[in-house]
């Protein structure tokens, strides 16, 4: 059967990641687009290179925020729209509502608290009115993060706390969009629950210190803010504590990025998303310390069904840096499940509840991958 799928930000940190693998579907078409024809036609060859690659390629140039996307829409009439280009800090849901006005499911990868809490009450009638699925945040938070909790919730009567983190490696890519919507939130209240109250606390402070498995071994993390402090809240609460951390492998950099927080915190700069081109650049001066291996983990404690305290601990490791393949996999899943008919779900959602823990990752395991559970 045939299915076409367009990558908004095809040639980007994510994008091209995803359309390496959804270019192994036979049958399948794939529009590559991008504000910049000779970037995504430079993707489209890449793929096109790749003995691998079955899927027949197109690039093509739109910008996802003007007219030309519903002309573009009309003209070739996509069956899935892949939505890669952020940050979605601060997006509105136009680009959701033409792909579903144009006849096609919508799939983005944002981490964007605000974005994904509000994406079901703008798009959902849509969706359902045209018998389509639109879905935020199909990427590590929430979507396999969720998958995680939802896998072991099963071992709790109670569950009391998640902690979740992520430490790239940092001779893995990063993308301009990832380094912005990080920025935007340093020295920023963000709500975490701590002992069953609600408690701000600032972004990129609260460090800690986490043990991965080798060849990560110690990293530094900070506070970040993602869609899975109001979700979890909701989907698995009530809970006396919720927390998210990330950390930057180099501590220079992190422990840099933690200073400039606190210039947010007392207010003597605005933004540092408006600086995260230069901030970006300026870290690339130290591209070839550290590793390409990343880590991220989940953390469940409660009481178990036996009556007793449990805590499980859910881990992966990433090599060979092939870390970025995690945040691509939930837009993978979810493609191939809507092309094969086994996605019933339709309306507009945060990505849970489309797939498992083990679909996941069936899709990561062609790539350096190390799962422990603890």
């Amino acid at each position: 059967m045939g299915w076409t799928v367009m990558l908004l930000g095809a040639y980007g940190l994510f994008g091209s990641r995803i359309a390496a693998r959804l270019g192994r579907e036979a049958d399948w078409t794939l529009l590559l687009a991008g504000r910049d024809l000779a970037q995504a036609r430079r993707r489209r060859e890449r793929l096109a290179a790749d003995p691998r690659c079955r899927a027949t390629l197109d690039a093509v140039a739109v910008d996802a925020q003007t007219p030309a996307l519903a002309e573009l829409l009309a003209r070739r009439r996509p069956d899935l729209v892949i939505h890669c280009a952020g940050p979605f800090q601060g997006r509105d849901y136009a680009v959701a509502r033409q792909c579903l006005e144009a006849g096609a499911h919508y799939v983005d990868l944002a981490d964007a608290r605000g974005y994904v809490d509000g994406f079901a009450a703008a798009v959902d009638g849509l969706a359902r009115e045209r018998g389509l699925l639109a879905v935020a945040g199909a990427s590590t938070v929430p979507g396999i993060s969720a998958a995680v909790v939802d896998r072991y919730r099963g071992e709790f009567a109670r569950l009391d706390g998640i902690a979740i983190g992520i430490s790239p490696g940092n001779r893995t890519e990063r993308g301009l969009a990832t380094v912005a919507a990080i920025l935007s939130y340093v020295g920023r209240a963000l709500p975490w629950r701590r002992d069953g109250l609600p408690v701000a606390v600032r972004g990129w402070q609260r460090l800690q210190r986490q043990r991965y498995s080798a060849p990560v071994g110690v990293r530094w993390l900070a506070a970040c803010d993602v869609p899975d402090l109001d979700l979890f809240a909701t989907r698995y609460g009530p809970l006396q504590n919720l927390s998210f951390r990330a950390g930057l492998e180099l501590r220079r950099l992190h422990f840099g990025l933690w200073l400039l927080s606190w210039l947010v915190r007392a207010g003597l700069v605005t933004d540092l998303a408006h600086h995260a081109a230069r901030l970006k650049r300026m870290s690339e001066w130290f591209a070839r310390a550290g590793s390409d291996a990343g880590a991220m983990h989940v953390e469940l404690s409660g009481l178990g069904t036996d009556g007793h305290s449990r805590r499980r601990r859910w881990e992966i490791v990433a090599c060979d840096g092939d870390g970025p393949e995690i945040p691509a996999t939930a837009a993978v899943v979810i493609a191939r499940k809507l092309a094969r008919g086994t996605l019933a779900a339709r309306g507009a959602h945060a990505c849970l509840d489309l797939f498992t823990l083990d679909e996941c990752l069936d899709s990561l395991a062609d790539y350096a991958m190390r799962v422990r559970v603890d």
